[in-house]
């Protein structure tokens, strides 16, 4: 009897099968989770990080000539052409080995001792020119890299006035620089920085723009 009402039982017993939820076609879910999706996006950041380190690369490698003047008192206008990557420690020395046939005194001056002023800036040694032309970088008076250089007018100008065009840099040596930092022109010479921004501008005109 007992086998009899196993066996029956056995027979009524019914399996359980979960229905499948629905998803609401008219809910939004870009929110939710989607490793397909988080996926996709890495590969195409990593794409794009590629396609841009590989532009700027190109970038450095792009020639170009940089005027300049050597200045002991008076300047000596010259220009050499190097690369955008190239910092302004390799430019200076590139510069002392193209002056030292004219100039002997810097025969026996190494490029460390060497200043690069850029628009009444000093440019520290490790920074590339690609960097200074990319981040839009700015002296006292004016953007610091166009390529257009013209005559530097400074000295019968206002030094506030600025200029659509660069003037071109000036290199010194240190030792120059530490006997006349106390008189112009080196009295308005410091150290570039990054960070700061020069408050006011006097553009053409004579109105003082706000930065």
């Amino acid at each position: 009897k007992k086998e009899e009402e196993g066996g029956g039982g056995g027979g009524e017993e019914e399996s359980f099968v979960p229905k499948k939820k629905m998803k609401n076609p008219t809910v939004d879910t870009s929110f939710l989770p989607d490793r397909e999706r988080e996926l996709k996006e890495i590969e195409e950041r990593k794409r794009l990080t590629e396609e841009w380190h590989d532009q700027q690369e190109a970038l450095k490698k792009e020639v170009i000539e940089i005027t300049f003047s050597y200045w002991d008192g008076s300047g000596h206008r010259r220009s050499i052409k190097c690369t955008k990557g190239s910092s302004v420690g390799q430019f200076l020395d590139m510069a002392r080995r193209s002056l030292q046939e004219d100039f002997r005194e810097l025969k026996g001056v190494a490029s460390d001792n060497l200043l690069y002023i850029k628009e009444d800036l000093i440019i520290p040694h490790d920074m590339t020119f690609h960097f200074l032309i990319q981040t839009k970088a700015r002296g006292k008076s004016g953007p610091l890299f166009h390529f257009d250089v013209h005559d530097d007018v400074r000295l019968v100008n206002d030094a506030r006035v600025e200029k659509d065009e660069s003037h071109a840099g000036k290199i010194v040596q240190r030792v120059w620089y530490e006997r006349n930092k106390h008189i112009f022109p080196a009295s308005r010479w410091e150290m570039y920085d990054s960070e700061k921004k020069w408050e006011k501008y006097t553009i053409h005109g004579g109105e003082v723009q706000g930065k």
